[in-house]
């Protein structure tokens, strides 16, 4: 997950030779039925759960059971579904930082939550804890960390250079493991954008939390759809910008 560089660091004037331990970032080709889907830049493990997740919020398959076969080699993965004509956009890349075309996103055509989950507050800040606690970010720095959450506690807490692939990588790993889905929640170490919003949508995750901020279209579609957003949760705070129905108590007069 990472590795030690020289660097030279510079501490008050003074410059000396030193080392860093950096995150990595590698490319992985996702084969589809025979045919090139995307590149994604990503950080290298969970791949098996990486390339369900993504394959399930792209709406290339709709459960597991339309996955033939998943064969993982370094820095490519193949893919066998039960339609072999259905692929991603051909040659498509996600970038670590960017999750997709969520400037073209259509509400219209995205599901609606219909979960009735409430969580207390108590338990938003205690995930929000667990989750951003990673040695793994102490040491780099350089990386985005999601969990997913359910009534027995952490389901999977996971790490990776891109937000987006890291909640691509717990809702595989949630498919795999039979997971309900509708009685989760999600927390993010980083930004709410739009595209986490429509990857919650569709795997029907109906609230998602972060210790930092979201977008305006991030709030928006989430209102539209019956999503809980919950940002900037921090000490015994937080704001509830959607649904707050969702969250013991928070409705008020």
């Amino acid at each position: 997950m990472y590795k030690t560089v020289p660097c030279i660091k510079e501490d008050s004037g003074s410059f000396t030779p030193g080392t860093h331990e950096v995150i990595e970032e590698v490319p992985l080709a996702i084969t589809i039925n025979g045919r090139h889907a995307l590149t994604a830049m990503v950080s290298p493990h969970m791949m098996r759960e990486f390339v369900t997740g993504i394959l399930y919020t792209e709406r290339i398959i709709h459960g597991v059971d339309e996955i033939e076969s998943v064969h993982v080699e370094p820095g490519k993965v193949s893919v066998l579904t039960t339609n072999p004509f259905k692929i991603l956009v051909s040659k498509k890349t996600v970038l670590s930082g960017c999750g997709g075309s969520s400037s073209y996103l259509d509400v219209a055509k995205l599901p609606r939550v219909a979960s009735d989950l409430v969580i207390d507050v108590a338990t938003i800040i205690s995930a929000t804890k667990e989750t951003l606690q990673s040695d793994l970010h102490v040491k780099t720095g350089g990386i985005h960390i999601i969990g997913l959450f359910n009534d027995d506690g952490a389901v999977i807490i996971t790490e990776d250079i891109g937000r987006h692939n890291a909640l691509d990588k717990v809702i595989g790993h949630g498919l795999m493991k039979g997971v309900d889905l509708s009685r989760t929640f999600v927390v993010s170490s980083g930004r709410i954008s739009s595209e986490m919003v429509r990857k919650c949508l569709i795997a029907g995750i109906p609230i998602i939390i972060s210790r930092g901020a979201t977008t305006t279209l991030a709030v928006t579609t989430a209102d539209q759809a019956n999503l809980t957003v919950i940002g900037f949760v921090r000490g015994q705070k937080m704001n509830i910008y959607t649904h707050p129905g969702r969250v013991r108590g928070a409705l008020v007069p």
